[in-house]
């Protein structure tokens, strides 16, 4: 029986409501944390974007998590700025450099409709989407009413406020959130976010209470559910230990969990001299075994 995205299942008006509640944000913007309130039609929040959509590139990516990529590829969106100020970003010139291309809403609904329909991809994954959620429900709504079938990846930073993700609630198929660390001091240090783990923690509880644990398919291919990364840092054992008990003790027991160990320096990762190396095999093999020790479903590599 093939999987009805959460999308479909709303009436017109519910969906016109929600595209109606998340427009008013252009005006006084407080969709992540941050909370600037500013006027985005007259000046730029925190994370650099204003009220126009910027899109950095999409195509077919091979590269996610083997449930998301399925034959086809994972139609990834990456879209331009982000809240947060990770010194270690490998997509600096996205994130910091707004690099991209400003389209509109019902262009961006064409971009997913020639994902599913010409590229025949697996999903739609929206990368580091919060600033911009106006014009993706607008984007979705549109391309609903056109054809679009395939599951919406939510793919964050872990950094959102969860009134934003309530808005998301039938919206959103797949909530694939990154969880970076537990400290204040790490949060502050690495992303300018000393609350970091306070809010990623309540946004995964919100999108859980959503989603559950990830379900897939006959083929193996996500449909729905709650996919955690985590990339493990150097001389982060304790932090990575923290994260992977509050998955275990918090979230459902059928969330994927993808401990990830491609970290390398790049960005202002000189600056900090306990980030300017690769990580070790010893310390990602410590974190794994941690984590199959909990007993958390892992991803396959």
């Amino acid at each position: 029986m093939e999987y009805q995205v959460s999308y479909l299942q709303l009436t017109g008006e519910q969906f016109e409501e929600k595209v109606a509640r998340a427009q008013e944000q252009k005006t006084e913007c407080a969709l992540c944390p941050r909370e600037c309130h500013v006027n985005r039609t007259k000046e730029r929040g925190y994370c650099q974007a204003d009220a126009a959509l910027k899109v950095s590139s999409f195509g077919p990516h091979f590269g996610e998590e083997k449930e998301l990529v399925g034959r086809n590829g994972s139609g990834t969106i990456f879209f331009a700025h982000c809240n947060l100020r990770c010194v270690y970003c490998q997509n600096h010139d996205l994130s910091f450099g707004g690099q991209g291309s400003t389209i509109t809403s019902k262009e961006l609904a064409e971009i997913m409709l020639s994902l599913q329909n010409r590229h025949e991809c697996s999903n739609i994954n929206l990368v580091t989407p919060t600033h911009y959620v106006p014009q993706i429900l607008e984007a979705v709504f549109i391309a609903a009413q056109e054809g679009l079938r395939i599951p919406l990846v939510y793919n964050c930073g872990g950094y959102e406020k969860t009134t934003t993700l309530q808005l998301l609630q039938g919206i959103i198929d797949i909530y694939m959130p990154d969880l970076k660390y537990s400290s204040l001091e790490w949060g502050q240090d690495y992303s300018d976010a000393r609350d970091y783990f306070s809010r990623a923690r309540a946004a995964l509880m919100e999108m859980d209470r959503q989603v559950g644990g990830l379900e897939t398919n006959e083929e193996g291919v996500a449909q729905r559910g709650l996919l955690v990364r985590h990339l493990v840092l150097p001389g982060g054992l304790e932090e990575s230990k923290h994260i992977l008990d509050f998955i275990k003790m918090e979230l459902s027991p059928r969330t994927l969990v993808n401990v990830m160990d491609q970290y390398h320096p790049s960005h202002k990762a000189y600056i900090y001299p306990e980030l300017n190396r690769r990580l070790s095999q010893r310390e990602y093999e410590e974190v794994l075994r941690y984590a199959k020790m909990l007993g958390l479903r892992l991803a396959e590599k």
